[in-house]
């Protein structure tokens, strides 16, 4: 930070692409189940799913009487169970890396911010300079006119 600073060198970034070259497999495979599974595309499809399994249950205890999982059907609910099992901890993976990124995205946001901070402190300092040094000049300015202010003066009553 502070070399930036004396460097007087750019501190921003693009925090997204150094975070994404340093994610491993696993937690490249959490963010694409995280996302799958928070979407409307996985609501329908399971959805989808859920409702064929009912029917195709129903059909074939209507027409064939021994259905491969009867109401109240205890495999469905044993596959969601370890879906749901699974899926919890892939998604509190991701989101633990998402908190991580967020994080190291509000350090970037401060040093930049300080950064940018001192940079307006210094240009405040600068400024200040610059007036003090024209109301030097101003003075020095109103003196001179003075001066040949009182000169017109007397030679105008000589």
């Amino acid at each position: 930070m502070v070399r930036h600073i004396v460097n007087k060198a750019h501190i921003s970034k693009n925090t997204a692409h150094e975070l994404d070259r340093d994610i491993s497999a696993g937690q490249r495979a959490a963010d694409v189940v995280a996302r799958f599974g928070g979407s409307w595309a996985f609501i329908v499809l399971f959805a989808l799913i859920l409702v064929c399994w009912v029917i195709l249950n129903s059909y074939i205890l209507v027409n064939y009487n021994k259905a491969f999982d009867p109401y109240p059907y205890i495999l469905l609910n044993l596959f969601l169970f370890m879906l749901a099992s699974v899926q919890a901890p892939i998604i509190l993976m991701s989101q633990n890396r998402q908190a991580e990124i967020d994080r190291l995205n509000a350090e970037h946001d401060y040093e930049v911010n300080l950064k940018a901070e001192l940079e307006i402190m210094l240009l405040h300092e600068k400024i200040d300079s610059l007036k003090e040094q024209q109301w030097q000049e101003l003075i020095a300015i109103q003196q001179e006119q003075l001066k040949l202010l009182s000169k017109l003066i007397q030679n105008y009553r000589s």
